[in-house]
């Protein structure tokens, strides 16, 4: 079930009151529309009427896509520390419910960012899975390794032939599209499986440029 609750918000930049619909949590089977406007970047977006300043609202978000066994627990957060925190808070208290007897099968994501939230539905609507698109997303930045660490790859659009990456240059202030054939991700995908990478999870994940790292040096799962 889709859950959201009434806030009243003062606007940051010029002060005046208005009310926001924050959702907590979101259910596709329930509510299509509304995973459409999170995709279009609508949800738990505040929004001044008098001075038309927008920000994420920093309130957590469960997205629950029962159809394709995906569940990502979404926590606005910019320091590294807190989000370690908050990730193993999110552990704990799955573990201590009992929660993941009940979701077996499923790929379970933890994540802090809001782009990088919608990048993860879009992976899986088009049949993917992110552990493979993360080390593509690896072997793309690292083809200039001098901007690499200007540098932030998102996965953007998939067909049958090509999946389309977002680069953007934090120092340029540029992006650049790079496209790679469906193939590489099938041929990669299934190297990471032959190494024992399973497609599902086990526990909650943080499933980022550090998880494919650790896969390319021989981690898994």
């Amino acid at each position: 079930m889709s859950l959201n609750a009434k806030q009243t918000v003062k606007c940051p930049q010029c002060g005046h009151m208005s009310e926001v619909t924050v959702w907590n949590s979101i259910t596709v089977k329930d509510s299509g529309d509304l995973k459409q406007d999170l995709l279009r970047g609508k949800v738990n977006i505040f929004f001044c009427p008098a001075c038309s300043h927008t920000a994420l609202m920093p309130s957590p978000m469960l997205y629950h896509d029962e159809e394709r066994r995906l569940m990502i627990s979404f926590s606005p957060c910019n320091d590294e520390l807190l989000k370690k925190q908050l990730f193993d808070n999110v552990q704990k208290s799955s573990k201590e419910s009992g929660e993941l007897n009940n979701l077996e099968g499923y790929n379970l994501r933890f994540v802090a960012d809001y782009n990088e939230l919608l990048e993860k539905i879009l992976i899986f609507d088009n049949g993917m899975n992110d552990k493979t698109i993360e080390v593509i997303k690896l072997m793309i930045l690292s083809q200039d390794l001098e901007k690499a660490q200007f540098r932030i790859c998102r996965f953007g659009k998939a067909d049958s032939d090509n999946t389309e990456f977002m680069v953007y240059d934090e120092k340029e202030k540029q992006t650049y599209t790079s496209s790679v054939p469906r193939s590489t991700y099938d041929t990669i995908h299934t190297q990471l499986r032959e190494t024992g990478v399973k497609p599902y999870s086990f526990g909650w994940e943080m499933v980022d440029s550090s998880y494919a790292t650790r896969l390319l040096n021989g981690f898994n799962n």
